[in-house]
């Protein structure tokens, strides 16, 4: 059984910021369940693209408001508390925030903890070490 707090993790290589952005990463890889599972949040008032290649994400929306637009097929949708999104066809995609957004995300193939966004927006496939 793992037990974790974000308070616990806060601080450690598990919490990932850049520009406009924050990933604590609750579950990784190396935790050998075959997914990972993040808290992230997104400030106001920016953009963000993203393109997951090599991983499918779901993403529950729990505070904030936004939209998100697939950039493959050009729609656009609103996003608030409760929005849930799934990126099953790895569609690329932009996140424009209105207000703080606080999420939570789930990965498959879990991500390893020490991914950075390539200047696509593409993590890339790391090969996970279980702990």
């Amino acid at each position: 059984m793992i037990v974790r707090t974000t308070e616990e993790i806060t601080g450690t290589d598990r919490d990932v910021a850049d520009e406009g952005w924050r990933s604590k990463r609750i579950i990784l890889g190396g935790d050998g369940v075959g997914f990972s599972f993040h808290e992230t949040t997104i400030e106001a008032g920016t953009t963000h693209v993203f393109h997951y290649q090599n991983h499918v994400e779901a993403v529950w929306l729990i505070e904030g408001e936004g939209t998100l637009t697939d950039l493959d097929n050009n729609v656009t949708y609103p996003l608030g508390p409760g929005s849930m999104y799934l990126l099953d066809g790895h569609e690329k995609h932009r996140l424009e925030t209105r207000t703080r957004m606080r999420m939570m995300c789930v990965f498959n193939p879990p991500v390893t903890g020490q991914e950075v966004h390539d200047e696509n927006g593409v993590y890339p496939l790391v090969a996970v070490a279980s702990n």
